[in-house]
């Protein structure tokens, strides 16, 4: 009988023992807990997040006058036509991001609603049709501005939350993921490398923000295709690594300078490279070189392979793009190309890419 009560109390001490180890370890070291690991655990609620940023997300309110159509000998009748944006404060200055679309027809009154309800009539800073960014100005206390993440560092599968004012219900949050990253979208803008998601977006969320699990704004809300059973949960979104060069530009300028080289790119195939002995991915070729332009005067021509431009390989007409607009004019950009099986290099000092341009030149 003793000895079955020793091992009674040796079991009872050992399951014990183990129960305080096992607790340990999950407390010190989860990870090493077959499904308790950090990256296995999201969190039960976004609350935090959102409570974070959406006092930093203000609403838009824009009025139009629209002339309608009348008969000769009838006067011009007019409506007022609504339309609902978003904006996200971005410091304590007063300064806002939103879309350059929402102000591409020119209304005749423009409001922002901020999350306190104070309602002001911004000033717009500067316009960037490119990006499709817009920055604006109010003089109001005690904003609220929302913390800035790095886009470069989305993963696809990333959550992401949309804050915004969709048909006018303002503080509206959508949930999803982070679907693609880089997506060029040449139908909408320019140099955007939008990121895409299946976080509903909806017209009024154009300008608000994506943010990140920790509420940090990742990217501006700008577009989403067109609303039919193909395109369900897609929509766009400016990265915020873009936003900030673009407003520091408007800042300084009142408009963005980008260089410009003044060639039209294009994309190889790879049996255009199999053909040429490129062996990678790399090279573009140009389709056109613009008299009197910067490569025009670096001696390029219609036909050359660009294979490198400032050292980096070039693969896509839009990377060279993004390279050739990331310079400011004056600078300098070496270039190393191929023509007629050999291979040259030469020095292209940028210009200033000229306003308006709606094609893939450099």
């Amino acid at each position: 009988m003793a000895n079955l009560k020793s091992a009674f109390v040796f079991v009872l001490q050992s399951i014990v023992v183990g129960l305080a180890v096992a607790f340990l370890v999950v407390l010190v070291r989860p990870d090493l807990m077959p499904g308790l690991g950090a990256e296995n655990v999201g969190p039960a609620s976004y609350a935090d997040a959102v409570s974070l940023s959406a006092p930093s997300v203000a609403n838009i309110y824009t009025k139009r006058l629209i002339q309608e159509n009348g008969t000769a000998a009838s006067r011009p009748r007019f409506r007022v036509d609504t339309a609902f944006a978003s904006a996200v404060i971005i410091d304590e200055d007063g300064y806002l991001v939103t879309n350059y679309h929402v102000f591409q027809d020119e209304p005749t009154e423009i409001r922002v609603q901020f999350s306190d309800g104070r309602i002001a009539e911004p000033i717009i800073v500067g316009l960037d049709a490119e990006t499709d960014l817009a920055l604006l100005k109010v003089n109001l206390p005690d904003l609220q501005p929302i913390k800035l993440a790095k886009s470069d560092e989305l993963r696809i599968g990333d959550v992401v939350l949309a804050i915004g004012n969709p048909y006018g219900l303002s503080t509206s949050v959508t949930q999803g993921i982070v679907s693609a990253t880089g997506r060029n979208l040449y139908q909408l803008v320019t140099f955007a490398n939008f990121i895409q998601t299946d976080a509903a977006i909806n017209a009024g969320n154009s300008g608000g923000a994506l943010i990140n699990s920790l509420g940090e704004l990742v990217g501006i809300n700008a577009a989403v295709l067109a609303q039919d059973t193909g395109t369900e949960g897609i929509g766009f979104a400016i990265p915020v690594d873009l936003v900030r060069g673009v407003v520091e530009q408007i800042k300084l300028n009142g408009r963005v300078i980008r260089g410009y080289m003044g060639l039209l790119p294009d994309d190889l195939t790879d049996a255009e490279r199999l053909a040429l002995g490129i062996e990678n991915q790399t090279g573009i070729m140009l389709m056109e070189v613009y008299e009197d332009g910067p490569a025009a005067a670096a001696d390029l021509r219609a036909g050359d392979i660009i294979l490198e431009i400032n050292g980096e390989p070039v693969y896509s007409q839009r990377q060279a793009l993004l390279i050739s607009a990331s310079t400011a004019p004056g600078d300098t950009v070496e270039v190393l190309g191929i023509r007629d099986d050999i291979r040259f290099r030469t020095t292209i000092t940028a210009g200033e890419r000229p306003q308006g341009l709606d094609d893939a030149r450099d």
